[in-house]
């Protein structure tokens, strides 16, 4: 049985603490929107730290505190990455689309970890597939998981 909220003899509450949010042993590179984005979440977790502050929310303070650390850390480690100026081989920023063996047509833009979302058609760098394409031209081919894809545009 968790005991993650009790009532502590004293009558105040007591609660486990978080684990602190896992950070990437990977260089933290980011695009210009991939920085905007740390700096506005960031933005967040001190706001809803203040707000937890003001309301003397143990629980909220505790979850607010530890999204401070985190992205704090994030921003402190940012590395800003330009856009690639060449387009002849896939690279960190660029916009890459493929063809999959069944014909599947996808688009994907390589970017940071805290950035990528592959249903909005952005994928982190260390992803498999980014490592895959990464560093190929227009016409190649990279091995994904048991198929291929092949390589059919950079912008």
């Amino acid at each position: 049985m968790s005991r993650a909220f009790v009532k502590e003899q004293d009558g105040s509450d007591a609660f486990e603490e978080l684990p602190e949010r896992l950070i990437s042993s990977h260089p933290n590179l980011v695009t210009e929107e991939g920085l905007a984005r740390i700096e506005e979440e960031l933005a967040r977790a001190e706001q809803a730290y203040a707000a937890a502050q003001a309301a003397v929310d143990r629980a909220a303070l505790a979850v607010a505190g530890r999204d401070v650390r985190y992205w704090t850390q994030r921003r402190a480690s940012a590395e800003l990455v330009p856009p690639p100026a060449d387009t002849g081989e896939v690279r960190f920023g660029a916009r890459v689309t493929i063809v999959r063996e069944d014909g599947r047509r996808q688009s994907y833009r390589i970017v940071g970890e805290d950035e990528a979302d592959p249903a909005q058609g952005t994928l982190s760098y260390v992803s498999p597939l980014a490592r895959a394409l990464i560093g190929k031209s227009v016409g190649e081919t990279a091995r994904i998981g048991p198929g291929e894809v092949e390589i059919v545009a950079i912008d």
